[in-house]
């Protein structure tokens, strides 16, 4: 399943490098990445991969991370995200 992942938050060290081992914790692929500071605000949009890990599971381990983070992380499905941002 493919997904849309967005991270957002004050900019700190380490924030990639958190997220991103989460993700290879769970086979997710990260196929596109996005990233940028604006200010003091970090911004990352990732199009990823998942193998068998449920959204739901995956938001729930990703919410973990954000709170050590300090930033929000929104995972939802491809076809979703693509269908609301057709309009």
């Amino acid at each position: 399943m493919f997904a849309i992942m967005t991270v957002t938050g004050a900019d700190h060290t380490g924030i990639i490098a958190a997220v991103t081992t989460e993700l290879a914790r769970h086979s997710v692929n990260i196929l596109d990445v996005s990233q940028t500071i604006m200010d003091e605000w970090f911004t990352m949009i990732l199009r990823i991969k998942l193998a068998d890990t449920p959204i739901a599971e995956l938001q729930q381990r990703l919410d973990e991370v954000g709170s050590a983070e300090g930033v929000v992380i929104r995972v939802q499905s491809e076809d979703l995200f693509t269908a609301v941002n057709e309009i």
